[in-house]
Parts: structure tokens; sequence; C-alpha cells
């Protein structure tokens, strides 16, 4: 298993407590990324919002991209994946400065293809905002711009959405072919685009039978399709970790308690614009990407056997929310890391 968490660019990831001691700055968004580093995570994803949708639309966000040229130059191991959202982006610009900030990383650079969902932010930001199918129509197109400047010497494309005439992209990225695109999609079309198009799948958070149900969909429709097996499986998860069960029940009571609604301003575009297969409930919405529903939630040794769970449904990646974001992100390090790594070879053992 691969440990990934999401950049702390909201200023926390709990839409009830105003304060999480967790800045949107981008001193405290380095600070947590090279400590991760030092604690063996391998991959730090930046969502792309321009408004927060954590704790309102008013609070403060770090921008997606220049946050994640300037980690690039500040950090040696790390895989740093950001969210690229076609509805807000010119696709040869965009291979352009994805071609820069892999060369700053020396390859460690990775885009989370994101279709977009949030109607009122286009509208404060000029996004274009279609309905969700086109939604798609434009990532296709624009990732067919975007892998072409990134593998041919010159490139020429016009399409429904995009007109580029004889683009020279130098240098190319580091990695070859490309840079990973993962994505995250439910719908039939969102399904469809990503099996085309993409490198690996990620999810909202699920049970092991669902994130097994649709890791195999996936690996199914991609052999369908006569496309390589996608590189990686991964999904979005809230920690709760604590020595005692007392401590995990108050834990949990205290970040579902929906006392303030002004982090829930995008729930309803959340649920209306997006085709999601598992309903959302608001509970479940008290911390983003349905990050309870995997349950890491309880001792570190409950924890440790859930994710063996999701390894062995085909799961290999986790991204990983925390609150407060580096005291909880060490503590996992040095209590269920160490611990999934000793169950595993344990069970290794068990099996020759």
């Amino acid at each position: 298993m691969k440990y990934g968490f999401w950049l702390p660019i909201f200023g926390g990831w709990l839409r009830n407590v105003e304060d999480e001691n967790m800045p949107a700055t981008f001193d405290y968004a380095k600070q947590v990324v090279q400590s991760a580093e030092k604690w063996g995570y391998d991959t730090t994803l930046i969502a792309e919002l321009n408004l927060n949708d954590i704790k309102g639309t008013e609070a403060d966000s770090l921008e997606a991209w220049s946050t994640a040229a300037a980690l690039a130059a500040v950090t040696e191991k790390i895989e740093i994946m950001t969210a690229i959202r076609p509805a807000f982006h010119n696709p040869a610009v965009t291979a352009k400065m994805a071609a820069n900030i892999d060369r700053i990383s020396n390859g460690r650079f990775t885009l989370n293809v994101v279709s977009a969902w949030w109607a009122e932010e286009a509208r404060q930001y000029g996004g274009e905002f279609t309905e969700h199918d086109e939604r798609y129509d434009r990532t296709d197109e624009f990732l067919q711009v975007v892998k072409g400047m990134w593998s041919e010497k010159e490139f020429s494309f016009k399409g429904k959405y995009y007109d580029i005439q004889n683009a020279r992209l130098e240098p190319k990225p580091v990695q070859s072919p490309n840079p990973i695109l993962y994505a995250g999609g439910e719908s039939p079309r969102g399904k469809k685009s990503i099996v085309e198009s993409c490198d690996a799948y990620v999810m909202h958070g699920g049970t092991v039978e669902e994130i097994k149900a649709k890791i195999e969909d996936m690996k199914r429709l991609r052999a369908e399709a006569g496309k390589a097996p996608l590189q990686s499986f991964g999904m979005a998860a809230y920690v709760v970790c604590r020595d005692t069960e007392e401590e995990v029940k108050a834990e949990y009571a205290r970040i579902v308690d929906m006392k303030d609604a002004s982090g829930y301003v995008g729930y309803n575009d959340f649920v209306s614009k997006s085709q999601l297969e598992q309903q959302v409930k608001l509970e479940d919405y008290s911390v983003s990407n349905r990050g309870l529903r995997p349950n890491l939630i309880g001792t570190p040794e409950e924890i440790a056997d859930r994710i063996l769970a999701y390894e062995e449904a085909g799961l290999d990646l986790l991204l990983l929310q925390f609150s407060p974001q580096l005291e909880e992100m060490e503590r996992f390090s040095k209590q269920v890391m160490p611990l999934v790594e000793e169950k595993r070879r344990a069970l290794e053992t068990l099996s020759n």
C-alpha cells in the first residue's frame, strides 16, 4: 500500500470545526509535505478549487498549481499529484506548465483530472460549466491536446472545444510517455473517459465491498477497451486513530456534529451535479470526499486490519485526510504504517 494525503490548502477538512490549527498558508503546506517525506508518505494530492468548499466561500484557500510548483522545488521524494479541471484551463498552456513542474520535481509531478461539479464557483471564476456528459466531452478533447503536446514534436488539433495549430512544447516532461493521469468518476460517461484516456483510478471513500466492486468493474471495462491495465487504484479516506474505543467515539462525535452550516455551501451542487453510485448523507459530507465511509476509525490495530482488507480488495493507494494534519499524520506513520507491514509479513508467513 502506498500512503498519500490531501494537502491542507483549505485550512482543514472538517466542515463544522472553525479552527483546526492547520492554516491555509504556504508555510504550513511546506511544513506538512517536508515532514511527510520524513515519515514515509508517498504522495500528496493538491485539490483545485478557487473557492473554499470546506470552510465556506469567504475563507482562505491556496491555489493548486502555483503551490505545486513551489513544493516541487523544496521536496525530494514525494509525488505531487495536482488536480486539473479542464473547464478552467487552456490545454496547451496546461501541458507546458505540467512539463515544467515535472522538470522541477525531476519526474514527481502527476495530475488528477476532475471534470468539475460546482456551478457557483464556475460562475464566479468564469469556468465553462455545462451539463454532466458535456463536461466529459470537453475533458476528452483536453486530454488529447495535453498528451499530444507531451509526445509529439509538433502538434495540431481541431475539435469542438479546442483549436491548436502547429504547437511545439520543449522541454518535454521527464516522465515518459507522460506524467501519470489519475481520475475519478462513477457515471458510465465518466468511466468511459477514464478508460480511454487515463492511467489510474481514484475513488471517493467506500466500504471494502464497494471498492472491490468498483475496481473489478474498471478492470473489466479497461480490458474490453483493449487497453493496458490501469497502473493504480486509490481511495480517499479520513483517519481517526486513538488508543482507546472511548477516545475514538468522542472524536467521531466531534467531527460529525453539524452545528455550523457555512462549510456545507457546496453540498447541493455536489450531490445534484455529480452522478454518484452511492448516496451521500449529510453526515458523510462532514468531511470531504466521503472520507468516513472506509471506516479507518479506531485503534491502530483496527485501522491496520482494515487497510489490509482494502489491499486484498485490490486497492494500492490511500489518499488520507487528518485533523490536525501534522500531529495526526505523525501518529499514523508511527502507530499504523509499521503495524500494517508487520501484519502483512505475518500473513505471508502463514500462507507459505
